[in-house]
């Protein structure tokens, strides 16, 4: 199988204030727009992330309400300078404190309007224990 794109879609009854929340605080562009679909890419290009009305015809009936049960990672150069702008100065909701995880992060957790929390993680070396369960490739 050769998969072009893969991206997650969030259902939503907020499409506006979540379009907003990715292009303000993450940096994506809108690529399409309907009173029903937003389409976004980041300014790289390289990642996508899409949301939906919940009652959309395209969205299965018994699928029709908001997304939840979902964390995004956004993986970063500085999760510590990104804590200082979204957490200290625009105020998102900090649902996991800045930490220092043995297992090679630094991250904090916000949510976006729906309640989606939002890993924001840096890359740090993990301990030795957990060194060794990564794989190589």
């Amino acid at each position: 199988m050769n998969i072009n794109s893969f991206y997650p879609v969030l259902l939503t009854n907020q499409i506006g204030a979540t379009r907003d929340f990715y292009v303000r605080y993450f940096g994506f562009q809108v690529t399409f727009e309907a009173d029903w679909y937003v389409s976004l890419r980041s300014a790289d290009g390289r990642f996508e992330l899409a949301c939906v009305t919940i009652d959309h015809e395209t969205v299965l009936t018994e699928s029709r309400h908001p997304v939840q049960g979902l964390i995004l990672n956004f993986e970063v150069d500085d999760a510590d300078a990104l804590f200082r702008q979204l957490i200290e100065t625009d105020g998102l909701p900090l649902k996991r404190k800045l930490v220092s995880e043995d297992f090679g992060q630094r991250h904090f957790i916000t949510a976006d309007p729906n309640g989606v929390l939002v890993d924001v993680i840096q890359i740090i070396p993990p301990s030795d224990t957990y060194a060794a369960l990564y794989q190589s490739g």
